[in-house]
């Protein structure tokens, strides 16, 4: 069987029995499939050896390319001791590593680590952290989270309820539990006129008049930090995160920071919440953590949250919640290589100028008819496409031209993944600068052609 064959036989049986994440089944059955093989590098590489730059990441988790040497070896190394073993009970030696690594370059603070095997999973950790924390104070009215409109914090349950995406969440509305939101910073679609720094104030009062009427009744404010990833990549104002984390220490409300994306150097430091000398209450982690390489997550807590469950056995003050892979050896050998080329071959400072470059080459974008807004935060970069320009009138959604975008893209050697109306580009923090230059051009070029034909 030749590459074209095998290609077209795995095709068959992936619309025979499989169920894509986040797509239309039936427009997927009915068009081609890329069918991915292997990794190198900064590319993808199908089944019949056609090579696409990696524009966003695998989905916002690989960070130094693929098949890098040394995460590579960590797995195997691990693999000549053991795959797993239950963290229940029982510990090991890559999960006390990376907690002690973790803890050390995490805001100040955050002292304790729990894992679980994904961002949405860390996210409902921190959830039911925050709500036994008072519980188990005695102030039991506690029992609202405050979220942003716009949201995304993932798909089980309660990421969901503290969501605010109507595409995405509106459907699962009648099995969430219920929870305050607030108008999200949106400055291209918002009608506020004036600096950032007075837009930055304007949204964080809309906060502190709920934090002020109902603070008594918050377990926590839950925030994407600097950029909200799903809806949009939509930019908050500089001083509007720090003035969350000050509010939630006015009003003695915990504070929730989803890194799952922005953490790992997206944003251009190990954190985002750094950016602005934020210490969260908790801190959620995911995707970068094991460099792209294998299901992860992790919530960081303070030692204040974490002795509020201390107590005799009788007295049942466990945090009940459990990952049958919490801890994963393998993953967490992965995660402990991926932090240690972070430090030894200085990836955030190698990131700086690419940054630079970046910004540059987004300017040439502006030039494009159809092009309304631009918001980057460092390698986190979303173009929003518009049908008029003056009016801000959106494309509807049915003329799926992000995707068509997308789907041009791929003829030219690069995976994007638009949301909706808005392109999305986050490369890994590996790519080089003549492929950062390939990108750009690549998706400038698939721009100008899709919104011409609109």
């Amino acid at each position: 069987m030749n590459a074209k064959q095998r290609t077209r036989q795995l095709e068959v049986w992936d619309k025979k029995y499989t169920w894509h994440p986040f797509t239309q089944m039936k427009e997927w059955c009915e068009g081609p499939i890329v069918v991915i093989e292997k990794g190198e590098g900064n590319y993808l590489v199908d089944t019949q050896g056609r090579r696409y730059l990696d524009g966003v990441s695998s989905l916002w988790c690989n960070v130094h390319g693929h098949r890098v040497k040394k995460i590579d070896s960590a797995i195997q190394s691990q693999l000549k001791k053991i795959a797993h073993s239950t963290f229940l009970g029982l510990s090991h030696e890559p999960a006390i590593l990376l907690s002690k690594k973790l803890v050390e370059i995490a805001p100040k603070g955050l002292t304790r680590v729990f894992y679980s095997d994904s961002g949405s999973a860390s996210v409902e950790v921190a959830l039911k952290m925050a709500y036994q924390y008072w519980q188990l104070k005695g102030q039991r009215s506690r029992k609202l989270f405050l979220k942003l409109n716009n949201a995304y914090h993932g798909d089980t349950l309660g990421s969901v309820s503290v969501g605010g995406i109507d595409l995405f969440h509106e459907v699962y509305g009648p099995l969430t539990f219920k929870t305050l939101k607030i108008d999200a910073p949106y400055y291209y679609r918002d009608k506020f006129k004036g600096s950032e720094g007075d837009y930055a104030e304007y949204c964080a009062a809309k906060v502190e008049r709920i934090l002020r009427k109902q603070g008594r009744k918050i377990c926590a404010l839950v925030v994407e930090p600097l950029i909200q990833g799903a809806a949009g990549m939509l930019r908050q104002p500089k001083g509007y995160l720090s003035r969350l984390g000050k509010l939630t220490k006015k009003y003695n409300v915990l504070l929730i920071v989803d890194e799952v994306a922005t953490g790992f150097g997206r944003t251009g430091t190990m954190f985002a919440c750094g950016q602005e000398s934020v210490s969260p209450d908790f801190l959620c982690i995911a995707k970068g953590v094991t460099g792209g390489y294998l299901p992860l997550s992790a919530t960081l807590t303070t030692e204040g949250v974490y002795d509020a469950f201390l107590g005799d056995y009788g007295e049942f003050k466990h945090f009940f919640h459990g990952h049958t892979y919490s801890a994963n050896p393998l993953a967490c050998a992965a995660a402990l290589a991926n932090l240690e080329i972070f430090e030894k071959e200085g990836t955030l400072e190698q990131l700086k100028p690419k940054i630079r470059i970046l910004t540059e080459e987004l300017e040439k974008f502006k030039r494009l008819p159809h092009v309304g807004d631009i918001r980057q935060a460092g390698f986190m970069v979303g173009i929003e496409l518009v049908k008029d320009t003056k009016t801000k009138t959106p494309y509807p959604l049915a003329q799926k031209v992000g995707a068509m975008v997308g789907l041009l893209a791929r003829k030219h050697g690069v995976i994007i993944r638009p949301l909706g109306n808005v392109v999305v580009l986050m490369p890994p923090l590996s790519i080089s600068e003549s492929e950062l230059y390939k990108l750009c051009r690549v998706v400038y070029r698939c721009i100008k052609q899709i919104t011409e034909l609109r």
